[in-house]
């Protein structure tokens, strides 16, 4: 599995530009199309603290950066990138017409990243002891 997220390197890049697009986009684009309503986001599960689907979305982009970049001495690089995109990407809405910034979102996105470079510390560690 991470010699094919390394080899294919199209995937994480793909990813990124789904997520960019969903982001930038005025309205839900996901709502237009599940539910013919640009004005509804659909909802994975419900939300406590953090947006749920933040935190899902840039958990699985950092779990996807993770496996592309493992083998890499571009880690560090891509840990800078999944934080400072999180950031961007919601501090964009207060631009982006139908779109709005908040906090949640904005905690959504950062706890999905961070939430990951905290079990990626527990995976080098854990490799460090092995050997």
């Amino acid at each position: 599995m991470i010699n094919f997220f390394s080899k294919y390197k199209f995937i994480f890049y793909l990813f990124n530009f789904i997520l960019i697009i969903l982001y930038i986009f005025p309205g839900s684009l996901l709502g237009c199309f599940f539910y013919d309503d640009c004005r509804i986001q659909p909802q994975i599960t419900g939300d406590f603290f953090i947006s749920s689907n933040h935190f899902y979305a840039f958990f699985l982009l950092s779990i996807i950066g993770f496996f592309t970049y493992k083998n890499s001495n571009r880690l560090s690089i891509l840990n800078i990138y999944l934080v400072l995109i999180s950031i961007i990407l919601e501090i964009l809405h207060i631009l982006i017409p139908e779109r709005s910034f908040e906090l949640s979102d904005l905690f959504g996105n950062l706890f999905g990243v961070l939430f990951f470079l905290i079990i990626q510390l527990f995976i080098f560690k854990n490799e460090k002891f092995k050997n």
